[in-house]
């Protein structure tokens, strides 16, 4: 029994040999590496590169740069843009134009319905003193006593023209008043008149009923918006714009 599977393993040893030194047929169908040479596409164009050579064009594909596509899916997706910061403003918090009379109002507010404000804006009453009369006078001082002695220094000066206010419940009690008027222009004549005499201290009381007339405020307004309406509200006598809460 030995024997046969001594022969059979030397038999089968024999074979393949044969069949390593191509006796037996191509093997592998020509697979073997002289083989697949010859099947090659324009073998004649294909050579063997040295070491040096064959490190050197590693090298060079590594390096290569890789297509568009594949970069882009390589980087990192961008940050979106931050939104823009908003532009701070200094704010008036409330401004406040008039007194206006009826018709200066109705200009008024035309004018600053240009400006875009009318959003912001509040129609408000004002008190407002309708004056009809000025009062030139010399005020208070020191009683029943100092009024006195400023009478006998305008008689000393040549001013005839003048009575004691005497009205116990007025803050004018003891005035000397030097004369009534309608119209300031002849109250402020009449105050030259007496500096030139040498009369000091001498002023001017407009009189009359208080009443009330239309103001506007504004709400939340740049410093620009605000220097516009204060050149609007200049063109109107006696209208002035202040700070209100």
């Amino acid at each position: 029994m030995l024997k046969f599977v001594f022969w059979a393993l030397l038999g089968a040893n024999g074979v393949l040999l044969a069949y390593g030194q191509g006796l037996l047929g191509q093997p592998g169908d020509g697979a073997r590496e002289p083989a697949r040479l010859k099947n090659q596409l324009a073998p004649e164009r294909m050579q063997q590169l040295t070491p040096t050579q064959a490190r050197q064009a590693a090298a060079a594909a590594s390096a290569a740069p890789a297509p568009q596509a594949e970069v882009a899916a390589l980087l990192p997706e961008p940050a979106p843009a931050p939104a823009p910061a908003p532009v701070s403003r200094d704010l008036v918090a409330c401004v406040q134009a008039g007194p206006f009379s009826t018709a200066d109002a109705r200009r008024f507010e035309a004018r600053v319905a240009r400006l875009g404000l009318t959003p912001r804006q509040s129609r408000i009453e004002m008190p407002y003193q309708e004056v009809t009369s000025r009062l030139v006078y010399l005020p208070p001082n020191g009683g029943r006593e100092g009024a006195q002695r400023r009478v006998a220094e305008l008689r000393e000066r040549g001013v005839t023209n003048f009575f004691i206010m005497q009205n116990d419940t007025s803050p004018l009690r003891y005035a000397i008043s030097l004369g009534v008027f309608k119209s300031d222009g002849t109250a402020q004549k009449l105050v030259a008149d007496l500096q030139r005499q040498g009369v000091r201290g001498v002023r001017i009381l407009p009189r009359g009923p208080q009443v009330t007339r239309a103001g506007y405020q504004y709400r939340q307004i740049d410093a620009a918006e605000r220097d516009r309406l204060t050149g609007i509200a200049d063109d109107y006598n006696g209208v002035d714009l202040t700070r209100c809460s």
